[in-house]
């Protein structure tokens, strides 16, 4: 080699020894798994250093608890929203509430103390406590009514619970490694796992699986650190709380009674003359009056003795229509929700009555817990009073879930579907209630509901709707509601004959009217009421109530009958 090609040949070695060198430590690096360790009080999301993470369905929850000396707390929302939705907060009154099938429990915040006995002992302990605008509940009491266990972890705070009882997937550590926050080896360590430690397996995957371990860490270990996979049933002995209901040895015939004012009453004995087979009757005696729970009566005790005389049952409705009451405002407040219940009750000792019936509608979203909390408390009062608790409520839809049908199912004995305005005043002209949509109400309420608590509502009216021509090239729809005598007679007074409609399984009729307008009207018969009656005995349903005593033809009694005798 001559003398100019050396330092060429040097400084090209040298660069391959460079490249070499990076080369060689870019794979070491890329294939040395990483030291680093995530902090717990990061992993956990903590920053006060009472806090306590909740992990709950082997997940960090977005909730979180707090520890005070030997007691573990836990935020209100996530024993609402996760844990036990019975127990119930109102905030104004600085109250906790829980219901039991038989008891009202009172905790008012931060006076109420209970004895526990911890990791070191008995203590004594407040049961609700308020930080801010956070609501706390001592974890211990939460057990005492919920099918969970719990244990508690330190360095950092963290709060094991488990509610989801049942066969999950374990498997056994087979030797010493490393738990990451994701999977691969350059993800953060947890913490160390110890030969023969046992994990849950939650997220298996090609290389590495999802595990949570037994103190609340959820992460990834490589799948050859894994051994003895098996199922494994997790259960613990709880009595869930029983919710007796009263239960008729017939089917409900019902037929609400509108009362109007307390003369009105004295019709009785007129107005069911003609009726057959009902069992029993719902007079629209009570209503919230104000939203300090003052309620307005119409009960009567003559009323009360005709109807018990021609074999019927009272259960008298209560609504909430008046305009001087937001339902939100009365129904929130512990205090009128009580004050309701309570009149109620005395009601029913003093005339004798042998049930309730509940409509509140319109319900607000915002409401919605404490509408069933007050159905709750209600069932609780019926129940010590061999009362019939009845709820109404309306057809299932995505917009009104929050009516809770299934709680309704279990702590009222009757739920009953208000199976009419599938068209209403305003809405697009239409039947009131095609059996399509009767049918489809008791089937999804079916789902949460046991068939035999559910009775169907059904109308007794129609409504003859009036489609007039604008000068705009728009129209106009209004409707106005009728009996199924009144809107035979308008057909026979327009010379009309109405005929089957195979769609809604009513009969339908149209006319022109003498200024042009278009009239429709879907009726309600003796032959839609049968198609209806005939979904009450095929799904096995507990009865059927109609919308009202006077706007039926009495023909419909004895097809009513035939399928609920």
């Amino acid at each position: 080699m001559n003398k100019k090609m050396a330092p060429l040949f040097s400084a090209a070695v040298l660069l391959v020894v460079v490249a070499a060198i990076v080369l060689i430590t870019n794979v070491v690096k890329k294939y040395t798994p990483t030291s680093e360790i995530m902090d717990g009080r990061e992993y956990f999301q903590l920053s006060g250093e009472d806090q306590a993470a909740l992990i709950i369905h082997d997940r960090v929850s977005e909730y979180q608890g707090m520890v005070e000396g030997e007691v573990c707390y836990v935020d209100f929302d996530a024993v609402k929203n996760i844990l036990n939705d019975r127990f119930y907060w109102d905030a104004e009154a600085n109250l906790m509430r829980y219901t039991t099938p038989t008891d009202i429990l009172d905790i008012p915040a931060g006076g109420k103390q209970y004895t526990s006995t911890g990791r070191t002992g008995s203590t004594d302990y407040v049961i609700v406590k308020v930080d801010g605008d956070k609501t706390y509940l001592a974890l211990d009491f939460v057990k005492q009514y919920t099918n969970l266990e719990y244990e508690f972890f330190p360095d950092p705070n963290r709060i094991v619970i488990t509610s989801d009882w049942g066969e999950r997937q374990v498997a056994d550590i087979r030797k010493n490694c490393k738990i990451r926050y994701q999977g691969g080896i350059k993800s953060p360590i947890l913490r160390e796992l110890e030969k023969n430690e046992t994990v849950t397996v939650l997220e298996p995957m090609e290389d590495w699986t999802g595990v949570v371990t037994k103190d609340g860490y959820f992460g990834y270990v490589m799948n050859d650190r894994l051994v003895n996979t098996r199922a494994e049933t997790a259960e613990r002995a709880f009595e869930e709380p029983e919710y007796t209901s009263v239960r008729k040895d017939y089917k409900i015939n019902m037929v609400w009674h509108h009362i109007s004012s307390m003369d009105s009453n004295y019709g009785i004995i007129y107005d069911i003359a003609a009726i057959k087979g009902v069992n029993t009757i719902s007079p629209t005696w009570f209503s919230i009056a104000d939203n300090e729970g003052n309620i307005d009566s119409l009960a009567l005790i003559d009323y009360v003795e005709t109807a018990h005389r021609n074999n019927m049952e009272v259960w008298p409705l209560i609504n909430n229509f008046s305009e001087n009451v937001d339902t939100a405002q009365v129904l929130t407040s512990t205090e009128s929700r009580d004050k309701i219940e309570k009149q109620l009750i005395a009601s029913a000792i003093e005339y004798g009555l042998d049930g309730l019936n509940v409509d509140f509608e319109n319900v607000p979203e915002e409401a919605a817990d404490a509408y069933i909390q007050f159905m709750r408390e209600l069932s609780v009062k019926c129940r010590a009073n061999g009362l019939v608790l009845s709820v109404d409520v309306p057809v299932p839809m995505s917009f009104n879930e929050y009516y809770n049908r299934k709680e309704l199912g279990t702590v009222c004995d009757y739920v009953i579907i208000m199976g009419y305005d599938e068209h209403y005043d305003g809405s697009e002209a239409g039947s009131v209630a095609s059996l399509g949509f009767e049918n489809q109400a008791i089937l999804d309420t079916r789902e949460v509901v046991p068939a035999e608590k559910i009775i169907s509502g059904i109308p007794f009216y129609t409504r003859l709707w009036n489609t007039t021509a604008n000068a705009d090239g728009t129209s106009g729809v209004t409707s106005e509601a009728m009996g199924m005598v009144e809107a035979e007679q308008v057909l026979a007074n327009n010379n009309v004959e109405a005929s089957w409609d195979e769609e809604t399984k009513q009969n339908y009729a149209e006319f022109e009217g003498d200024d042009g307008s278009r009239y429709q009207v879907w009726l309600e018969d003796e032959k839609s009421i049968e198609e209806k009656m005939r979904l009450v005995k095929d799904y096995e349903l507990g009865g059927v109530a109609a919308w009202r005593l006077g706007l039926q033809d009495d023909s419909v009694w004895d097809v009513i009958l035939k399928y609920v005798s």
